[in-house]
């Protein structure tokens, strides 16, 4: 009977690790299992926590392997898909440290693939546990996409609000789908399919956002030369859409022929032909461009097809579309400036990135994260001295209420200035603002605003802040005549303070 129950107690432990394998590291049902799993100490910190799960397994796995049942040969059915699972956990895990190793060499050694000394080990590691050869590489190279997923997810959107948190486990899933085992089987080469819309203030992060997604495209490994096929540096292209005319544009994104156009003495290679086959391009300010080039962009994403400006040979795109806006996009739809068919093409996802008064409004220490952040990419580890003293500058110059326009890349401006000058000036436009806003407050404080009184304020600071009706309409659910109504409103008592 006690061995019965040892056999059932092992197989819900297996259980419990294939589902921690296929759950999203960001999230919450992942953290949970981790403690189930690894049973570490309460207080533990998350490291601490991996790390018991790691040696857990490894036990499991290691006296399977004396038993000589490491092998899923042995196995069918549930089972041995669960037990696939368990061993590729482990290994995944074994070799962490050699995959950021990896990431670091090839970021230092751009865009040529850097060679993987450790393939061979982990090959022979997949096929010790019964996966064919061609299976052992695929995982290897997934193993490897997951791997720069977390760095560049982890690395390049720090903060610990509750917002963050949900972009991180978002994007995440932006990358392997919300249940990995439809990317584990079916859709591991086929996420070219979906595109992204960020969209977001200006200064949020879109573009580190979508860096991330672009650098954890799958590659493939070849054994032959012993590294993958692209470095992933390669294999995301962004480009800023606002700087180029519409002419210009379509060249940059499409190419040209020789003779095209004035000016054209040589044929040219656009965006779309450089991108590798899994790669990303990053289209910034999607919502400047014209319908003309709306209309190529939809066929792209139609029919995974384009055209070099001047030639009627179609060129196939095989990459993933990542866009992003700062623009109001419902109120460009809704004027004819942005088509609808490319809105719904272009949308397979879409995210939101939290402005930065958001993430202090719900985490107040997401201020120090970020300044430790910016000034380890600044100065390297700056001293607490070095961290107090732009604190103190931040809290003398903009005070604790100051609303950030300018986001994440204004904050890493105001750092910049505060260690070149040791102040940081606001804008005379954004002090303006400010002050209205602690007006506003400073009368709610003290009760003399009626109810229309502060309802015309509010809506008169979120028009001088989004610019249009429309936002404010939506952010206050008031249909758009009476917005507007309050608008004008709440400008003449702003103005009048």
């Amino acid at each position: 009977m006690g061995s019965q129950k040892d056999r059932t107690a092992e197989w819900t432990f297996f259980e419990t690790v294939a589902r921690a394998a296929f759950a999203n590291p960001f999230g919450e049902i992942r953290d949970d299992l981790d403690v189930v799993i690894g049973g570490a100490a309460p207080g533990s910190s998350a490291e601490e926590i991996l790390q018991a799960v790691v040696i857990r397994i490894e036990q499991r796995i290691n006296e399977m392997q004396r038993k000589g049942k490491a092998d899923l040969r042995r196995y069918e059915g549930s089972r041995r898909d669960v037990l696939r699972t368990v061993f590729l956990f482990h290994l995944f895990h074994r070799h962490t440290e050699n995959f950021d190793r990896l990431i670091q060499a090839q970021l230092k050694g751009g865009d040529s693939p850097s060679r993987v000394s450790f393939a061979k080990e982990v090959l022979h590691g997949l096929g010790g546990f019964g996966f064919i050869e061609e299976e052992a590489v695929r995982f290897f190279a997934v193993f490897y996409q997951l791997r720069r997923a977390f760095y560049f997810i982890r690395n390049g959107l720090v903060g610990g609000s509750l917002s963050m948190r949900s972009l991180r486990k978002h994007l995440w899933d932006c990358v392997f789908t919300h249940d990995m085992r439809w990317f584990e089987s079916r859709l591991w080469d086929r996420m070219e399919d979906f595109s992204v819309l960020l969209l977001g203030e200006t200064g949020t992060g879109k573009g580190a956002a979508a860096a991330a997604i672009g650098r954890s495209g799958f590659i493939p490994f070849n054994p032959a030369t012993n590294s993958f096929t692209e470095s992933f540096t390669r294999n995301f292209i962004a480009t800023n859409l606002s700087q180029y005319s519409e002419g210009v544009l379509e060249s940059e994104l499409f190419g040209h022929r020789k003779g095209a156009f004035t000016g054209a003495v040589e044929n040219h290679e656009g965006l779309f032909s450089r991108c590798a086959p899994h790669g990303v391009i990053f289209l910034d300010e999607i919502g400047d461009v014209g319908a003309p080039v709306q209309i190529k962009l939809l066929q792209v994403l139609q029919e995974r097809i384009f055209f070099p400006v001047g030639s009627h040979e179609a060129k196939r795109f095989s990459g993933r579309i990542v866009a992003a806006t700062n623009r109001p996009l419902e109120d460009m739809l809704t004027a004819g400036k942005f088509r609808e068919d490319f809105f719904y093409r272009l949308c397979s996802d879409v995210i939101t990135l939290p402005t930065l008064r958001q993430r202090l409004q719900e985490e107040p220490a997401e201020m120090d994260n970020l300044l430790d952040s910016v000034l380890s990419r600044l100065a390297g580890e700056a001293s607490d001295r070095e961290k107090q003293l732009v604190k103190n500058a931040l809290k003398r110059d903009v005070g604790p209420d100051y609303h950030w326009p300018g986001n994440v890349r204004e904050l890493e401006q105001a750092v910049k200035r505060i260690i070149l000058t040791g102040r940081y000036q606001v804008m005379k436009g954004e002090k303006q603002k400010q002050d209205a806003a602690d007006w506003l407050v400073l009368r709610m404080k003290e009760g003399t605003l009626d109810a229309e009184g502060l309802l015309a304020g509010y809506c008169g600071l979120l028009y001088q802040h989004f610019s249009t009706y429309e936002d404010v309409s939506r952010r206050t659910d008031l249909d758009r005549r009476t917005a507007k109504k309050y608008v004008q409103m709440g400008l003449a008592l702003l103005k009048a303070r």
